[in-house]
């Protein structure tokens, strides 16, 4: 599998580093004590270091029914590398919760070795001073993984490997397409006549989704060719303005206004009730879901009735945008970063078993379909197209501190839901919130 994304990551954050009156996280890593496992194997020996190590990982993995679970993955390292021992968490809470107590428990000094962040949460950490500069050792690992590789490196500053991707696609019900007679859409504009159609036969072939407005929104505004961050002169420059962007707010405001999308939040017993009955027969839905999202059908009569197709092109651009998407950092005060990073690299290059837990894995190797997903998906291979959709993604430039502009977008889109608002206010929402982050951050704002 041939992992990249089409625009590398493009941040000034040693800029932003520098405003803060900061140094690049962590001093001289130590040398390594492992070679990486071969991508995709099961499980690979590490040359012992001299005395047994303990690398805490934290992650937020799914772990559901079906899925390799993170436990046992972790249990194949432990039984080739005695010296290297590692002990997984689950963090069961929000994104955003995690990252509270990640840095509450570095300054604690009680951190994990390891933990998984969101792209987006890595410039944030790294300014913020709570990874480790883990540079030498990721570049051992480096032609392992495409090109998310530079979603986990910040201004020539690399803090962990990356995990997975999120590229946005299309989910929908074929055998419901066929009995309303509706095509797969293909473009912004198809995308509303199919809803319009499907709203009329009483389905929902587009839904608006206000609690996933940042990452979703966002990566639509990607795939459309927008550039939101951005620098100029030393500074950075925020645009949420552009004509990518604005396409977005006009194809989801005329659904609203048409009321052929279904507004309903993603994490909500009204979004399970709507897809069990049938109301919910398309979505725009980023690639991790296909790991869980159809679980409740099985089962149904709904069972393997839907497919995967790519993102209809938006702004007339073939492109998909990022909606989440993940890698393992390593956290300051790691005692033992060259054997974190080992373990780091043997576990990201399980392709398999991360792709069981929904997961397009950022690394090069090729997985397969999982046999959940193949059943749900109706003998689809699930996988080769979320591949494409990862080859055609356009990477978001995030900026440190984007994690204070979901909630102000997320507001925004629930007003715009209810008819109290418009889509526009949510990219104008996003543009006031980056600037007042920036600034809050103490760093240098063009705008």
């Amino acid at each position: 599998m041939s992992v990249s994304f089409k625009t590398p990551l493009k941040v000034t954050a040693l800029l932003s580093v520098a405003a803060l009156g900061l140094t690049a996280c962590g001093g001289t890593t130590t040398p390594s004590a492992t070679e990486s496992a071969t991508a995709g194997s099961t499980a690979t020996s590490a040359s012992a270091p001299a005395e047994k190590v303990e690398i805490a990982y934290m992650h937020r993995l799914p772990d559901g029914e079906g899925m390799t679970k993170v436990a046992d993955i972790v249990a194949k390292w432990n039984a080739e590398n005695p010296n290297i021992q590692v002990t997984a968490t689950k963090f069961d809470g929000k994104a955003q919760e995690m990252i509270t107590k990640l840095e509450t428990d570095v300054k604690a000094n009680n951190a994990p070795c390891l933990a998984q962040l969101g792209y987006g949460e890595v410039p944030e950490m790294f300014v913020k001073g709570l990874v480790e500069d883990v540079t030498t050792e990721a570049d051992k690992y480096k032609d392992q993984f495409g090109g998310a590789f530079g979603q986990m490196t910040v201004g020539g500053t690399t803090v962990g490997l990356p995990q997975d991707s999120g590229p946005l696609i299309y989910m929908y019900n074929e055998a419901e397409f066929e009995k309303l007679g509706l095509e797969v859409p293909t473009t912004a504009e198809e995308l509303e006549a199919v809803a319009a159609k499907a709203a009329a036969g009483g389905k929902y072939a587009a839904v608006f989704t206000p609690d996933e407005a940042q990452n979703w929104l966002a990566g639509q505004a990607a795939g459309a060719g927008a550039n939101w961050f951005s620098s100029e002169n030393d500074q950075w420059k925020v645009d949420t303005t552009d004509a990518g962007t604005t396409a977005v707010a006009t194809m989801w405001q005329n659904m609203l206004d048409a009321k052929s999308a279904l507004v309903v939040n993603r994490w909500s017993e009204q979004w399970d009730a709507a897809i069990l009955d049938g109301s919910i027969i398309g979505h725009v839905a980023a690639a991790w879901e296909t790991g869980f999202a159809l679980d409740t059908l099985d089962g149904t009569a709904f069972e393997g009735q839907w497919r995967v197709a790519q993102l209809p092109a938006i702004n007339g651009s073939a492109m998909t945008g990022p909606d989440g998407g993940s890698g393992v950092a390593v956290m300051k005060g790691c005692e033992h970063p060259a054997e974190a990073m080992a373990f780091n690299a043997w576990f990201n290059t399980q392709v398999d078993d991360l792709a069981s837990q929904g997961l397009v894995p950022a690394a090069t190797a090729a997985a397969t379909t999982p046999e959940k997903m193949s059943r749900q998906f109706g003998g689809q291979d699930v996988m080769a197209e979320l591949v494409t959709a990862n080859e055609n993604t356009n990477a978001v430039n995030y900026i440190p501190g984007f994690s204070a502009v979901g909630p102000k977008m997320n507001e925004a889109a629930a007003a715009a839901g209810s008819g109290t608002g418009k889509v526009a206010d949510v990219f104008t929402a996003a543009q006031d919130a980056s600037i007042a982050a920036l600034q809050d951050a103490g760093l240098p704002v063009a705008n």
